[in-house]
């Protein structure tokens, strides 16, 4: 057995995971240990095992005597680790599958479709793994570079993998698979994909080239075992020796003379067992997304909101989406490879098929994407009618794709917090409670949303006083319950519209007390699970956190959710 076949061996320590998430549902703290504990055990498991069979190969004991045995335990353990995480960095970027498994209520439950919410964060852990173990297995191999050169074996010289002693053979496939990971994780940090995305995304794109390298790289590798083991026993001293050897033996032991000489064979490439499957679901994938975003959506009303928000209106044939959901939208005027999440803040309905997104303009793709929608001229115009907008760019809609906003909808008691232009996953969920969308257990929400300025409130103002005035009308008051909060009280103005009278009550003044908070929706809902929904800054998301895994007083338990786009 070839040390990197390890999948059969593999596969009972992937059990726990699903029951580890399935005991420790409802406490996210408790998750995330266990998971990522899981996953450093699967490592060490693979490489442990594969230096133990290794060394425990007969038909590898030849080559255990040249020295580079160390080597080689480690450049193949590594390996195996290398081919696993391979496998599985694929998996987490198949965003209409990880949709269509959430979407089928009745195969995952609500633990493996939170568990699908860290898909992003698997993904980037798997890339990790590959970057440390891929240092491990060059150093090992420039450590079997050096061995294999300097101890030539005179008696096997098809073990060695220089061709005289003293030669060096640098392998051409490894160099340009460390070249490639090197690019792709310097691009991948947080800075570059924040100053020019571009690059993020070509040199990402050279997984293309990475796979097709790796599943070449096997081929004449430096470990080899014997194929005539019966014929040439361990041990067997009389053939494939030099003559210098041959005359310090004993001419009497004829029963360790050998019938052939040993023979010696690189082991046959099985990486493409392991990257096959996922590489082909991936493909699969990207074939029937660009089928899916092939044609332009058509743009209905293109709308300026203060703060430099813009909201477009769009129509798509056949084009279905439940509220939040997340699209991927691309402007080929803009860059013709560069493609930017947002989320869906109006899904279409049977009666009415326009949907929308809010999109914040920050940056040059975006400063770009609001110049050709809304020229210089056209800027001061809140509404353009769909016959003014002859000259828009083309606009290409991939999705939708799941996140963890559409579980709101399947607790009794959620809260959502927005921070900044992060309301607009939950914009989609108020949207779709005002056009009474039906089958779901909701029973009541708690809305908190919290800007620096006053005039961002005014991107959602009509949608929330029309929502609280329809639960007012209907007896449920207490159905909805939103509170916003300025945390900048300079030049603070107040809400003077008539139309908004009703948010005048609900605006505070600086940073929401969390911990109030907690108590306060804890004591009106006791012995209940409150799911809690969080889109914002990284302060507001850890310490939203940290008091959902600490234990209340009223018996209620707090499930954190965080949108994070994959």
């Amino acid at each position: 057995m070839h040390c990197v076949s390890l999948l059969p061996i593999l596969t009972p320590s992937l059990i726990p995971i699903s029951n580890t998430v399935r005991i420790y549902e409802y406490n996210n703290e408790i998750i995330g240990i266990n998971i990522k504990s899981i996953v450093r055990k699967i490592h060490l498991l693979a490489f442990l095992k594969c230096i133990s069979v290794y060394i425990q190969k007969m038909d590898c004991s030849f080559t255990h005597d040249l020295k580079s045995s160390l080597g080689l335990c480690i450049s193949r353990a590594s390996a195996a680790v290398l081919n696993l995480n391979c496998s599985l960095v694929l998996l987490p970027m198949c965003r209409s599958l990880l949709t269509f498994v959430r979407g089928t209520h009745t195969v995952s439950s609500r633990g493996t479709r939170r568990l699908l919410d860290k898909s992003k964060t698997f993904h980037v852990a798997c890339g990790i793994a590959i970057c440390i173990f891929s240092v491990v297995h060059v150093s090992a191999h420039l450590v079997n570079v050096v061995n294999f050169s300097t101890s030539y074996s005179d008696d096997f010289p098809a073990l060695n993998l220089a061709r005289y002693k003293g030669e060096v053979l640098p392998g051409v496939t490894g160099v340009l698979l460390v070249l490639i990971l090197f690019l792709m994780f310097m691009s991948s940090s947080y800075c570059v994909r924040m100053s020019n995305y571009e690059i993020f995304w070509y040199t990402h794109n050279l997984f293309i080239v990475f796979y097709i390298i790796l599943l070449v790289h096997m081929v004449g590798g430096a470990l080899k075992y014997q194929t005539n083991m019966e014929a040439h026993p361990p041990g067997c001293l009389r053939a494939n020796q030099s003559s210098a050897r041959r005359q310090d033996e004993n001419q009497d032991q004829d029963e360790n003379r050998c019938s052939e000489d040993a023979h010696f064979q690189s082991h046959y490439p099985q990486t493409w067992l392991w990257v096959s499957g996922p590489l082909c679901l991936y493909c699969v994938e990207r074939f029937y997304r660009y089928i899916r975003s092939g044609d332009p959506v058509t743009i209905v009303t293109v709308m300026k909101h203060p703060c430099d928000v813009i909201e477009l209106r769009m129509v798509k044939k056949n084009f279905k989406a439940r509220p939040g959901q997340y699209v991927v939208l691309n402007c080929p005027d803009v860059s013709t490879f560069e493609n930017h999440p947002f989320t869906l803040t109006l899904c279409p309905t049977e009666n009415k098929k326009t949907f929308g997104i809010h999109l914040r303009v920050v940056g040059d793709w975006t400063e770009r994407l609001m110049q050709l929608l809304l020229p210089q001229s056209r800027v001061d115009m809140e509404i353009l009618p769909i016959f003014q907008q002859r000259r828009y760019p083309k606009l290409y809609i991939d999705g939708p794709f799941g996140s963890p906003s559409e579980e709101v909808f399947n607790y009794d008691v959620s809260l959502c917090v927005a921070g900044g232009i992060g309301v607009t996953p939950f914009a989609c969920v108020l949207q779709a409670l005002l056009n009474d969308w039906t089958g779901f257990r909701l029973q009541r929400l708690y809305f908190v949303w919290v800007c620096r300025e006053l005039q961002s409130f005014y991107w959602f103002a009509d949608l929330i006083c029309a929502l609280h005035h329809k639960f007012w009308q209907e007896n449920r008051p207490d159905y909805f319950n939103p509170k916003l909060y300025v945390s900048q009280a300079e030049n603070l103005q107040t809400m003077y519209e008539e139309k908004y009278h009703q948010l005048t009550s609900r605006l505070l003044i600086g940073r929401p007390k969390w911990k109030l908070l907690f108590d306060e929706i804890g004591k009106a809902n006791k012995q209940k699970r409150v799911g809690v929904f969080c889109c914002g800054p990284k302060g507001i998301s850890r310490t939203l956190h940290r008091l959902c895994n600490s234990s209340t007083s009223w018996g209620t338990t707090f499930e954190f959710n965080k949108e994070s786009f994959s």
